[in-house]
């Protein structure tokens, strides 16, 4: 696929490729590749949802969710990041150790009631670079678990607040909250934000990062 210089006003003839593979072990592996000739953000990521309860089961809120975060990036009106990175002891952000995404999601919290719910971006403790796992999601019913892995810095969870009423599989009615994204990434905004790591890349170097959803 190729972005021309100057599409939606990015510099650069951009040429992008992802790739998908399904895994014996029932794993999903994305592999993302892009170059530029010129310097220019790239940022891609997958904007899939998830219920592990299954397509027909509604809300996901009962989904037990485990983030590899101890911070997160905290936002304005717009679900734009401010620039600063918080600690999640405390508030309803902390996903350590696993917890339903119900449990706090209608909080009377600015950061969540700005955004009708989860719509944030975590920052991945020990980002370096390599292949990690940042997220294990399952649902104790079904008995399906779903990991994540990426060598990218950055998670944005979120909750499916604004999914508006859609007919889906078998003719079942989807609306808000009844899927979950975990979309692996460099942090939004970050090319505003000098303290965030960067997405931009120079003329001619390559973007290269991998993502795997595997269900257990």
């Amino acid at each position: 696929m190729l972005s021309p210089d100057g599409e939606m006003g990015f510099p650069g003839n951009l040429k992008i490729s992802v790739s998908y593979t399904l895994t014996e072990d029932n794993a999903l592996e994305i592999y993302y590749d892009g170059i530029s000739d010129k310097k220019t953000t790239i940022n891609m990521t997958n904007h899939s949802y998830f219920n592990l309860a299954g397509h027909n089961k509604g809300k996901i809120y009962d989904t037990l969710l485990m983030l590899a975060c101890s911070k997160y990036t905290p936002i304005v009106l717009g679900a734009i990041p401010t620039g600063e990175i918080s600690s999640v002891e405390g508030t309803a952000m902390d996903f350590r150790s696993p917890k339903r995404i119900g449990d706090q999601i209608n909080d009377d919290w600015k950061q969540l009631t700005m955004v009708q719910g989860y719509d944030h971006n975590w920052v991945i403790d020990g980002a370096d670079g390599t292949l990690k796992k940042i997220a294990v999601a399952t649902d104790e019913v079904s008995g399906r678990t779903m990991e994540v892995y990426t060598d990218l810095p950055g998670v944005q969870f979120y909750a499916g607040n604004c999914i508006s009423e859609t007919v889906g599989k078998g003719g079942v009615v989807y609306s808000d909250r009844s899927g979950f994204c975990l979309e692996t990434q460099y942090y939004p905004n970050n090319v505003n934000q000098p303290n965030f790591p960067q997405a931009i890349f120079d003329a001619e170097q390559p973007y290269q990062t991998k993502t795997i959803y595997k269900f257990i």
